[in-house]
């Protein structure tokens, strides 16, 4: 079997290409250089240290529509984007996807720590044995024809284990360290790229939950739901950013407690365990769910519809952001997810 591996150099794609040769498939890996930013060199080393080869997949032109440009356009509406889930549904799963199609590869891999489950004739994303790098949040939005392509030899293993083999075979992903950073913006002043594109964001008002003044900020830009530091305010109490309204130009500050929310909606659902409801249909259901990456899955009923999901918590959960990802689990499997309104 002829298998594409996704490979960006990195200790995770370099170990899962070594596993992939020791289970005995023909093993190719392709490099998509998405920006300037994009290190060719390292996804090079360590096909050579594996002795397998490397294809060039130039693909600037979707991740800056795609990727990029969604970023900027969902900070200017007050909203925190997940890059990653855009560029691995848009960019970088899809293009391996048409790459290996196209050039009679049989199977796509990727050294993402989860797993692809297959019940009857449905295909879905779960999670990985170690719960720490699981990264089953960042697929929900593939299709059923990308995951019945894609292959994830991580899913049993941890960093650990991938740092161990590199480190053994004196790999020289070994000497890498995991970012942090989103790839297009390694300094991470996200702010400060967003306003070189598209011009400085103008000064507004705190308010507190009352609509009464309580100080200036900066730009709406600066600011994210739950965040408590660098407001630069003097109150008697500590504040927490509970909404940004980008009509009124304001970003609301509460005390302590009111950042937490009992329920929120979720638009743009894409199925995947779950079948997509008829027109029309609701349905409900318990699921367990995760609105950031690293946050821990929460007991909720959700009511949905083929577009979308309202979200009843067993219990409130803190800074629910618009824009970040819901995902809803049934067990360890991704049934759905969607955008947070």
């Amino acid at each position: 079997m002829r298998i594409l591996l996704g490979m960006s150099g990195g200790v995770d794609s370099t170990y899962a290409g070594a596993l992939l040769s020791q289970e005995g498939y023909e093993v190719e890996a392709a490099v998509l250089v998405m920006s300037e930013h994009t290190d060719t060199g390292a996804a090079l080393r360590s096909c050579e240290e594996l002795g397998i080869k490397l294809h060039i997949i130039d693909a600037r032109e979707a991740f800056e529509k795609y990727v990029v440009d969604d970023f900027v356009e969902q900070y200017s509406k007050a909203r925190t984007p997940n890059p990653c889930v855009m560029c691995n549904r848009y960019v970088k799963i899809k293009l391996l996807c048409d790459y290996a199609k196209a050039n009679g590869f049989d199977r796509v891999a990727t050294g993402h720590y989860c797993n692809i489950y297959k019940e009857e004739n449905r295909y879905c994303v779960t999670m990985a044995q170690d719960k720490r790098k699981d990264q089953s949040y960042m697929l929900w939005q593939l299709t059923q024809e990308e995951l019945s392509m894609l292959y994830t030899p991580l899913s049993l293993k941890s960093k650990a284990d991938a740092y161990t083999l590199a480190k053994e075979r004196g790999y020289s992903s070994a000497d890498s360290k995991e970012s942090q950073e989103i790839c297009f913006i390694p300094d991470n002043d996200y702010a400060f790229f967003i306003e070189k594109r598209i011009g400085k964001f103008p000064e507004g008002d705190f308010v507190d939950s009352d609509g009464n003044v309580v100080g200036r900020h900066k730009g709406l830009i600066h600011y994210t739901i739950g965040q408590r530091k660098g407001l630069g305010l003097s109150m008697k109490v500590p504040v927490f950013v509970t909404e940004i309204d980008p009509v009124t130009n304001t970003v609301k500050v509460e005390p302590a407690g009111r950042e937490y929310k009992n329920g929120f909606m979720a638009d743009t659902l894409n199925f995947q365990l779950e079948t997509e409801p008829e027109d029309g249909e609701i349905r409900e259901k318990e699921y367990l769910v995760k609105i950031r990456y690293a946050a821990k899955p929460a007991k909720a009923i959700v009511r949905y519809s083929k577009n979308m999901a309202e979200v009843s918590f067993a219990e409130p959960q803190r800074a629910v952001t618009p824009g970040q990802s819901a995902v809803f689990y049934d067990g360890e499997h991704v049934a759905f997810g969607g955008f947070i309104c």
